[in-house]
């Protein structure tokens, strides 16, 4: 194989990696029906593949290196992740449990639980979602109120304005790099100045 080959070989592989690690994030989520098991085997197939090529530029190999080490740390994450949730230890799926279990026997306090304060800014599935993909990520909820929320997106939304004009937009949850963020786009049909 040539040098060029593999060079595209790794861009290729690192850009499935990335593709499946987005995957990956958005099945725990809750976002994807299924676990990404094809592409995961496509890219296990390529790094079988390059393993029993020989590499002789030092870059490229490193670079493979670097690509089966990721590989495997997110491997043994996902691994771990689904299976805790065959066990039912998973902590975003225990917190769904004990928001509905609260719910069942009183729904005020299953709201209280899962919803510490209201604002009619942010809607329920926005604050839910955020609070799910925070805990899915292991980052702090504590002191996560709707106000909170609100006051995040106000923000946004007025740097926004000031950057692309008057307009409406909606926000939502995305997971990138491991790292919970609200994403904004202008909802179409909204006034542009």
């Amino acid at each position: 194989m040539s040098v060029e080959a593999i060079e595209e070989e790794l861009r290729l592989l690192d850009f499935k990696l990335a593709q499946l690690k987005r995957d990956y994030d958005q099945y725990f989520l809750g976002s994807r029906p299924r676990a990404p098991e094809q592409l995961r085997s496509e890219i296990n197939k390529a790094v079988i593949k390059l393993t029993s090529t020989a590499i002789k530029n030092t870059a490229a190999r490193f670079k493979f290196s670097s690509i089966c080490s990721r590989f495997q740390a997110y491997r043994r994450q996902w691994d771990d992740t689904l299976r805790k949730i065959e066990e039912g230890t998973y902590e975003r799926h225990r917190f769904k449990a004990k928001i509905h279990s609260h719910g069942a026997a009183d729904p005020e306090a299953g709201q209280r639980a899962a919803v510490p304060s209201t604002a009619a800014s942010v809607g329920d599935d926005l604050y839910r979602s955020y609070v799910d993909a925070r805990v899915t990520c292991g980052e702090s909820v504590k002191g996560m109120t709707r106000e909170k929320l609100d006051k995040i997106i106000s923000q946004q939304r007025a740097e926004l304005r000031a950057k692309h004009g008057d307009g409406q937009f909606s926000f939502r949850v995305v997971v990138e790099d491991g790292k919970v963020r609200l994403k904004a786009s202008r909802v179409k049909g909204a006034a542009r100045v």
